[in-house]
């Protein structure tokens, strides 16, 4: 394959990139991705999944092929997605395989019941070569870098062995929790560039939010209205500096506007977050709690159950951006992806869905 870059201009700075935690993790990928994601043009061997930088990756997948040398295993992984080489480095003891021990024969008896640490010592080696020696068909977990080698991406592993899955209790759990991280950590933009708006502003915004957060969550209130919230915020702005002198006013926006303007601000990252939204946009300013409004939750549920019972998505469930069209056609037309996610995660938490595959949800 030849190796994508990405462009300079929309590449965050090195400098920045230790602020997003997915780039110090074993970022764990669908193979697709990983073969499909940019390279780093400041630094070769960094990658980027939705400006994510990644440079080690998690890959839990079926062996398809291996080919073995004298100082390595080359296996590819397939995950379902895709078939991705995986260079497994054999230890010392890997490589002596086959040669007698030192102590063979001397020592090999022991005494009578005793503890015999040179046999100890070749069962543990057997438990490892076991581990580490693959045949087509067995199940791989491999944690490595990535590289791209004679335009061919693959992992380097650090650490790899078989794993042991006769009831596939592991994978399932495995493709439970992956869609989880893309729709947590992967899938969403970070923005490693400083803004330009100050740091008292963005502190305050931030206070503010999680004020009306934890109103909202310790008094479980399902609806509200700006003025009911507007006084929690007052402290915020008792606690701003004041630059004027006693002969000469402050020229801007008052206290009670700045109040007005700061709780305006606040509301709308909620509603972008999801965590709060109108049901009907009108002059008296309702705003409901996503995970309050038992029914929503209900709407949502009847939705996937009558839905996942047609032809269209008996076999993988009903995607989200159709759940997210019939609830605004059946139920409000204000309700956004995001506080549509949060309902999902409810329901989904309360196993009352079950996510079939990727963004596709359907009841047990």
């Amino acid at each position: 394959m030849q190796a994508a870059t990405m462009d300079p201009a929309e590449e965050p700075p090195s400098m920045l990139w230790g602020l997003d935690p997915i780039f110090s993790a074993f970022a764990r990928l669908y193979v697709r991705d990983i073969l499909q994601m940019t390279e780093s043009i400041q630094v070769p061997g960094i990658y980027f999944y939705n400006s994510h930088p990644i440079y080690k990756v998690d890959v839990l997948g079926t062996v398809v092929y291996k080919r073995e040398r004298e100082d390595f295993f080359c296996y590819g992984v397939d995950d379902g997605t895709g078939v991705i080489n995986c260079l497994c480095w054999k230890n010392d003891l890997l490589k002596e395989e086959g040669r007698p021990t030192k102590a063979e024969g001397k020592h090999s008896g022991g005494a009578q019941g005793g503890f015999n640490l040179v046999a100890e010592l070749e069962k543990l080696r057997q438990a490892q070569n076991s581990r580490c020696h693959l045949e087509i068909g067995e199940l791989l977990r491999v944690r490595g870098p990535v590289k791209t080698s004679r335009q061919q991406r693959e992992i380097s592993a650090s650490v790899y062995y078989k794993v042991n899955d006769p009831v596939m209790a592991v994978q399932i759990a495995w493709m439970m929790e992956v869609p989880q991280l893309y729709r947590q950590c992967y899938d969403k933009l970070l923005e490693l560039q400083p803004s330009a708006t100050s740091d008292s502003a963005i502190s305050s915004l931030s206070k503010a939010t999680n004020i009306i957060k934890d109103f909202l969550k310790q008094k479980s209130v399902t609806r509200f209205r700006p003025y009911d919230v507007q006084d929690l915020l007052q402290p915020l702005m008792s606690s701003q500096p004041q630059t004027a002198s006693a002969d000469q006013p402050v020229a801007g926006p008052s206290v009670c506007q700045q109040l007005r303007q700061l709780l305006k601000e606040a509301l709308q990252i909620l509603q972008d977050e999801g965590v709060v939204y109108r049901k009907v946009k009108s002059q008296d300013e309702v705003y409901y709690v996503t995970a309050q409004d038992k029914d929503l939750l209900m709407a949502v549920k009847d939705i996937i159950r009558e839905d996942s019972k047609r032809e269209k998505y008996a076999a993988k469930g009903c995607h989200i951006l159709h759940i997210l069209s019939a609830v605004r056609q059946r139920y409000s037309l204000n309700v956004s992806k995001a506080a549509l996610e949060l309902v999902l995660q409810s329901l989904e938490c309360d196993s009352d869905i079950v996510s079939t595959s990727d963004s596709h949800y359907t009841v047990f």
